[in-house]
């Protein structure tokens, strides 16, 4: 944990002693429970007790009952921390009233997962999605934050935009979204300039999806030595959203075949939507690649559940129909495992060990590279596309329609992606 000046320089690193808190309305919440101590962890928090309470309804004032805040009281004082870190969202009031009651800095699960992302964010892009996100979430609860912060002057909840954004008026922070958002913009126009020149290259997207920690960025770093790119390896380490950044590499074979290979963010259950929204710009990537890679952590017993999450994130993004391959990982370390059904194509690999990589990269070639036949019918208004077709495709057959032209030609899988939406039976 990073102590911060008000100019957002490091001071010290520090670690709090936490107790986590958990709220339920009578459903299992373990595991929950137990991915908030990873993260918990993987924002340098130790945790030293853990309080659960189940209720039908929730307390507006606390989220938890007053007996048990006085028992998490209690745990605090005899354990000496000096964090509760609350499983749930928590409104401005209950932040407020949570800390006068405890005596401590409380923070809640999206806070927790704000700060870790602002901590990894390495570029431009990443900073201002974060901070974007950050100040979305902090302007309701400016009335909680403030005491919080004034009091213990930085720390887990505080980085990034920083106290000093926070205590300014709800105007300032509103004028600060809207220039985040602006250059944003600027940004998402460069990246959808790069896209437009990756298409005209008719160079195939591979895209990396999945839980956080389920080693995407192991299984980018195995295809790159392959093919002997290591001086480009990502980062990579056993822990949650060890990196955030997308990144991208050219995976080229002696074939001449080659695709670009992208490395998404993790999801992680609970992700709050205001950074599934600042972060669509990047995700928007996942969209236009020609095939998913929905990479599965196998020794994970809740992988089912894991594998749910990713599908909600991916259609929120719009990128549910695209065509995907389930890659099971870590299959070195996994004892036995029950794979639920799915259409999609499943394969079981170790980005550790290498075993099952060459078959994962032989499906991803035929995926990618083999053409098959289709039928389309361009619209007029998209000469564009006509013209892309007989000048990159092999066209069998043209008829002019009274809606547009009718082409039959043979085309690679990406390209048959990138147009399913014009093909007719």
């Amino acid at each position: 944990m990073l102590r911060f000046t008000e100019d957002n320089q490091v001071i010290e690193e520090e670690k709090y002693k936490a107790v986590l808190v958990g709220f339920t309305r009578y459903e299992d919440i373990t595991y929950s429970m137990e991915e908030l101590a990873g993260l918990a962890e993987a924002d340098n928090i130790e945790v030293i007790g853990q309080v659960v309470q189940s209720l039908q309804k929730p307390n507006s004032a606390t989220l938890i009952g007053s007996g048990k805040v006085a028992e998490v009281a209690e745990t605090v004082k005899n354990m000496e921390a000096d964090m509760v870190v609350f499983n749930n969202e928590l409104t401005g009031m209950q932040l407020r009233n949570l800390e006068e009651a405890l005596g401590v800095k409380v923070i809640d699960r999206t806070i927790l997962i704000l700060d870790i992302f602002a901590s990894r964010a390495d570029s431009a892009e990443g900073k201002l999605q974060v901070e974007l996100a950050q100040l979305r979430y902090r302007m309701p609860r400016l009335l909680g934050f403030g005491k919080s912060l004034s009091r213990l002057g930085g720390g887990i909840g505080t980085r990034g935009p920083g106290e000093k954004k926070l205590e300014t008026d709800r105007r300032h922070i509103e004028r600060r979204m809207e220039d985040i958002k602006n250059d944003l913009q600027k940004v998402q126009s460069s990246r959808t300039v790069q896209r437009s020149k990756r298409e005209k290259s008719d160079i195939p997207v591979v895209a990396l999806v999945g839980y956080t920690n389920s080693g995407k960025s192991a299984i980018m770093n195995r295809l790159l030595s392959m093919t002997e790119k290591e001086d480009k390896v990502v980062k990579e380490k056993d822990m949650l959203f060890a990196t955030l950044d997308a990144q991208q590499r050219n995976i080229r074979f002696d074939s001449k075949q080659e695709f670009i290979l992208i490395d998404t963010v993790g999801f992680v259950s609970r992700l709050p939507h205001g950074l599934v929204e600042a972060f669509k710009a990047t995700l928007e990537e996942v969209k236009f690649a020609d095939l998913l890679l929905h990479i599965v952590d196998t020794s994970c017993g809740e992988n089912q559940f894991q594998i749910d999450v990713t599908n909600k994130v991916l259609k929120e993004i719009g990128a549910a129909e695209k065509e995907k391959i389930l890659v099971f990982n870590k299959i070195d370390i996994a004892k036995e495992f029950d794979i639920s059904p799915s259409e999609d194509k499943k394969m079981f690999i170790s980005a550790k060990t290498g075993e099952g990589i060459d078959n994962l990269l032989e499906e991803v070639k035929n995926k990618i590279f083999d053409n098959l036949t289709a039928k389309f019918l361009i619209p007029y208004s998209r000469g564009d596309i006509a013209s892309y077709l007989c000048e990159k495709t092999n066209v069998l057959s043209m008829n002019y329609k009274n809606e547009g032209t009718e082409i039959v030609a043979e085309v690679s899988r990406s390209d048959y992606q990138r147009l399913k939406k014009f093909e007719v039976i």
